[in-house]
């Protein structure tokens, strides 16, 4: 058993080293991770549920949830920013924000989760407000449920893809604790 430790750590030394050489070559756009991030957790706040920031791609992944809120926003920029989540994730969110039990997936739930669309791209809104990637007007949220589409996304967007994890230790599988936020940005 000794020997098993010493080969994990030299492992673990290379994965560290491997990180250290590659992240600097991974081009986030920190203005808009930072909004992301703190528009993301402000609303999440007023729905009773904690995350954690816990990946990143600025190129599109595919989506793990089976609920999508997507907005279209416009103004200096235009785009889209689209939140995907499970359903567990979303009727944990929507009965925390409107304090009622609803225990799966109901039209109250896909309005609430619109609703929770709306705040977290409010939020993004006003973080970007006099920066280059700002917008002044967004559309009604619309809200995709099921799996099995994709989004096409044109050359040249600024793209961003922040993946958030929910305290929720009575989830089983990781997809139920994941939200991911999606923004794509093109400048006028």
């Amino acid at each position: 058993m000794g020997g098993l430790f010493p080969s994990l750590f030299t492992g673990v030394l290379q994965m560290s080293a491997l990180a250290e050489q590659v992240a600097p070559r991974i081009s986030i756009n920190p203005e808009l991770l930072n909004a992301i991030v703190g528009s993301v957790e402000s609303a999440l706040t007023m729905c009773g549920v904690t995350v954690s920031c816990v990946g990143m791609s600025h190129v599109p992944i595919s989506e793990v949830g089976n609920l999508t809120g997507m907005i279209g926003v416009h103004g200096d920029v235009s785009g889209f920013v689209n939140l995907n989540m499970s359903e567990r994730f979303a009727v944990r969110a929507v009965e925390g924000l409107l304090d009622t039990q609803y225990g799966k997936l109901t039209s109250q739930v896909v309005d609430g989760a619109g609703e929770i669309t709306n705040l977290v791209v409010g939020g993004i809104k006003s973080a970007l407000g006099g920066s280059e990637w700002s917008f002044s007007r967004i559309t009604v949220p619309s809200v995709l449920v099921g799996n099995g589409y994709s989004v096409s996304y044109a050359k040249g967007l600024e793209f961003l893809c922040v993946t958030f994890e929910a305290e929720d230790p009575e989830a089983v599988v990781i997809s139920d604790r994941l939200m991911q936020v999606s923004i794509s940005l093109l400048r006028q």
